[in-house]
């Protein structure tokens, strides 16, 4: 119980960490009119395409059309959800300052879209995000160009097994990679959620008035452990923190990027949330070293795992996923201001019901996946039944939080202007 405890709060200061670099990317977009304009012209390239195929019509296969994903359709509606679940992604970032990324692929496949195109929209949003974010490059330099290149190394062959994996079971049968991917966030959802929502608790009882977010933890030995283990090649790190810096062997760290990409092509989340906890706790890299290192390794992990896995082999939304970095983009300015204005304990009652909405969401759509694959036998309409309670119960909470926010932004335009 204590080491998930630990884990919980790894987890917890990766996303935060993710969060952080979110709202830089997402302020230097919003600030440089030319890509704004940019993204104004993609997004009115979106809607003309979105409103030629709407509802009767579908797009070429090349663009998501139903001959290689059915059956999923693309709509004016879709697209427009598209906007919505970037939105809301972009709130729950900013607002609580973690865990907004988590609920983008739980929330396509309730909309409509495969699991295997959820991911490879998602990761190619990721993608488009960071490499268009000009204030990502001030931090460039606190990366140990040694451990970037181990861990890339050992990304790049984890996002090869991950993509062939995903695809292999599409293959197969689609709704096995829908289930597959549902399983995954079930116990990922189901795990954070669980710790939010207790710590939630816990401190709702003491009264205090809490962070937004949590954060925490201790390195342990591990990571001397390892670093006192010379097996070449040896890399060089924190130099400039510590007389002589410190040494490790690249190949913990290569496998260290293997775990983080192959999580990433399976989920579509950049690997940032592995990451962070991964260079702290195990290999004993700084905090400072390592939100550089992260940064290059959501740009290239993300855009290796988008434009390889998925993107060459039609499994990406491209107008799905400008209506993500849409939404996302004006969500996180949102939510970061509103922040400043709404007591710490309430933004995290939200964030572990967000997340365990999410979890419920997968967990009531693995019924009818399991019946489809003839593992159960249940009714369709039962199924049917628990799969909707699962999409209304998510949307809702999301939902929920959402006019919150944006209405809480609203009504206190003026405290945030003379703040």
């Amino acid at each position: 119980m204590n080491f998930a405890r630990k884990f919980y709060a790894a987890m917890q200061e990766a996303a935060i960490a993710h969060a952080r670099w979110d709202l830089e990317v997402s302020t230097s977009i919003i600030r440089d009119k030319r890509k704004v304009w940019l993204i104004a012209i993609l997004t009115a390239l979106g809607l003309m395409v979105s409103l030629a195929f709407a509802d009767d019509l579908n797009l070429p296969e090349m663009l998501g059309g139903k001959k290689a994903y059915t059956p999923a359709f693309y709509t004016t509606g879709i697209f427009l959800a598209s906007i919505a679940i970037g939105l809301c992604a972009g709130l729950i970032t900013g607002c609580i300052g973690a865990g907004g990324g988590f609920i983008i692929t739980p929330a396509l496949m309730s909309a409509g879209i495969k699991g295997i195109l959820a991911v490879g929209t998602d990761l190619f949003h990721i993608f488009a995000k960071a490499i268009m974010g000009t204030a990502v490059h001030k931090k460039l330099g606190n990366v140990s160009v040694g451990l970037a290149v181990a861990f890339l190394v050992g990304s790049g062959a984890g996002v090869l097994g991950g993509g062939i994996l995903n695809r292999m079971i599409y293959e197969a049968n689609p709704v096995a990679s829908d289930a597959f991917i549902s399983v995954i966030y079930v116990v990922l959802l189901g795990f954070l959620g669980m710790y939010a929502m207790s710590d939630f608790l816990r401190l709702r009882k003491a009264g205090g008035g809490g962070d937004a977010h949590g954060g925490g933890g201790g390195t342990g030995g591990l990571p001397a452990k390892l670093q006192a283990a010379n097996i070449p090649p040896m890399i060089s790190f924190d130099e400039d923190l510590i007389p002589g810096g410190k040494k490790i062997s690249g190949v913990f760290v290569a496998l260290c990027g293997v775990i983080v990409g192959f999580m990433a092509a399976i989920m579509g989340v950049g690997g940032g949330f592995l990451t962070f906890p991964m260079f702290v706790y195990v290999l004993g890299v700084s905090s400072f070293t390592t939100v550089g290192t992260d940064i290059l390794q959501i740009i290239f992990t993300a855009g290796f795992a988008a434009i390889s896995q998925y993107a060459i082999y039609g499994f990406i939304f491209y107008t799905l996923a400008m209506g993500m970095l849409l939404g996302s983009l004006l969500g996180i300015q949102i939510g970061a201001l509103v922040t400043k204005l709404v007591p710490g304990l309430y933004i995290r009652g939200f964030y572990a019901l967000a997340i365990l909405a999410g979890f419920v969401n997968r967990l009531f759509a693995m019924p009818g996946k399991l019946n489809d694959m003839k593992f159960i036998s249940i009714s369709q309409e039962l199924s049917g039944l628990l799969a909707n309670i699962g999409n209304w119960l998510f949307f809702l909470t999301i939902g929920v939080f959402a006019v919150w926010v944006i209405g809480t932004f609203l009504s206190k335009t003026k405290e945030l202007r003379e703040g």
